[in-house]
C-alpha cells in the first residue's frame, strides 16, 4: 500500500533476506572479509555469529552469489534440536547421497558423494546454536574426510551469540581448534542506519518521496539499536502511517508514535539487548576472565526524552568489550591466534572475485 501511495516499485523494508538488497556496513564488510579469508584456507570451519536480525542471512547470500557454481558445491541446512544422526542424514540429502539405512551406510553415501567430483563442497549450517553438542562433533568428524591434495569439505556455521558460548565449552575443543575464521555481528552505528535507511529507498526506486528528516532516521537508530530486520520492521511501519496521513515528510514524532505502536502489538519492545563490541574476532580478541559473561546485562529501552545518541565508535577487533567482559571463545583461542596470524585483507567485496577468478584460471 505505501509502496504504491509513493511510487516505490517494491517494498522497500520487507523482512525476507535479500542479497540484493545488502548494505556494506563497517561490521558487513569485516565479516565479509574474514569469510573470504576462511574459504581460501579450503578447510576447516568458518563461524558467523550475531544477534537476531543483524544480516547474517544476507551476508552469507551475498558470499553464495559470488561464488563460481563450476567450482563449488553448496548445501545449506536450518537445525533444530536435531540429534546426531539426523544432522548426518540432513548433509547427505543436502549433498544427493543416500539419507536412509544405517549411519555407516549414510556415512559411506558421504564420503562417495565428497570425493566424487572436482569441486569443492561447502556446507552451510543456519542456526547452529541449536544443536547439541553430538551433532556439532558429528560435523567436525565430516572434516578428517579427505582426498588427495586437499579436503573437500568446508563448513560455515552460523547462530545467534548462543553458539560462541556453546564453542567454549571442553566437549567441542577440537572442533574449536578448526575454526579458521569468525566474526560477530552487531548492529549499525547512527550514521550507518541513516545510509541504510536511504539505500534500501534508493533500491525501489525512491525520488525522495517521503522525505525523512534527519531526526526521524536519529529515532530509528535509538529504537532498534541499528539492528538492519528491526530498522526494516520500524520503517515499513512509518511509512504505512505516512501514508495513511498522506504525510510527504516523516518526523521523529511519527517514528517514536510508531514505535511506540509496535511495542503494544505483541507485547513486546523494539529494541533488543545489545549486542558484543563491534569486529569481535573470535581468534584476536586478548583474553580477561568475565563472571558475568553468561549474562550479559540487558540494556533498556530509549524513550521519546531521551537525548540524541552519539554514534557508537567502532572499536578495533583486539578490543575488550567493557560492557559486557570478554568472550569466552575469544579467551581460549588467544594463544592459538597468537601462533597464527592472519594476513591483512582488503574490506571491499570485489576481493573474492579476483580470489575466484584466480581458481578458475588454475583450473
Amino acid at each position: 500500500m505505501h509502496s504504491e501511495y509513493y511510487g516505490l516499485h517494491a517494498q522497500p523494508f520487507q523482512m525476507t533476506p535479500d542479497a540484493r538488497m545488502y548494505f556494506p556496513s563497517t561490521v558487513h564488510q569485516r565479516a565479509h572479509a574474514h569469510l573470504t579469508y576462511g574459504l581460501a584456507q579450503r578447510e576447516g570451519f568458518v563461524v558467523v555469529t550475531g544477534e537476531v536480525g543483524a544480516g547474517k542471512t544476507t551476508l552469507i547470500e551475498r558470499i553464495c552469489g559470488e561464488l563460481d557454481p563450476a567450482s563449488f558445491v553448496v548445501a545449506r541446512i536450518a537445525t533444530t534440536l536435531v540429534s546426531g544422526d539426523d544432522v548426518l542424514r540432513m548433509v547427505a540429502d543436502a549433498f544427493g547421497a543416500d539419507p536412509e539405512g544405517h549411519k555407516s551406510s549414510v556415512l559411506r553415501g558421504i564420503t562417495y558423494a565428497l570425493r566424487n567430483t572436482m569441486r569443492r563442497h561447502l556446507l552451510i549450517v543456519d542456526e547452529a546454536q541449536g544443536l547439541p553438542f553430538e551433532a556439532l562433533e558429528e560435523l567436525r568428524m565430516l572434516s578428517n574426510v579427505t582426498q588427495p591434495g586437499q579436503p573437500p569439505l568446508q563448513t560455515i556455521l552460523i547462530g545467534q551469540p548462543q553458539l560462541r558460548r556453546m564453542l567454549v565449552s571442553p566437549e567441542l575443543n577440537q572442533l574449536r581448534q578448526r575454526v579458521l575464521a569468525s566474526y560477530h555481528l552487531v548492529g549499525l552505528t547512527r550514521d550507518e542506519t541513516h545510509d541504510y535507511v536511504k539505500h534500501r529507498l534508493n533500491a525501489v526506486g525512491w525520488a525522495g518521496r517521503p522525505a525523512w528528516d534527519d531526526a526521524a532516521l536519529d529515532t530509528v537508530y535509538l529504537h532498534t539499536d541499528g539492528i538492519p530486520r528491526r530498522i526494516n520492521r520500524l520503517c515499513a511501519r512509518v511509512m504505512l502511517s505516512g501514508a495513511l496521513e498522506e504525510a510527504e515528510r516523516l518526523t521523529a514524532d511519527m517514528v517514536e508514535m510508531t514505535a511506540l505502536e509496535l511495542d503494544g502489538d505483541l507485547g513486546g519492545q523494539c529494541q533488543a539487548p545489545q549486542g558484543a563490541q563491534p569486529g569481535a574476532d573470535l581468534q584476536n580478541s586478548p583474553p580477561a576472565p568475565s563472571p558475568e559473561m553468561a549474562s550479559p546485562p540487558t540494556a533498556s529501552r530509549p524513550t521519546a526524552s531521551r537525548p540524541t545518541a552519539s554514534p557508537p565508535t567502532i572499536t578495533s577487533h583486539m578490543a575488550t568489550s567493557q560492557t559486557t567482559g570478554p568472550d569466552p571463545f575469544e579467551m581460549l583461542t588467544h594463544r592459538a591466534a597468537q601462533q597464527r596470524v592472519a594476513p591483512q585483507l582488503p574490506p571491499q567485496p570485489g576481493w573474492i572475485v579476483n580470489f575466484l577468478g584466480a581458481r578458475r584460471n588454475q583450473s
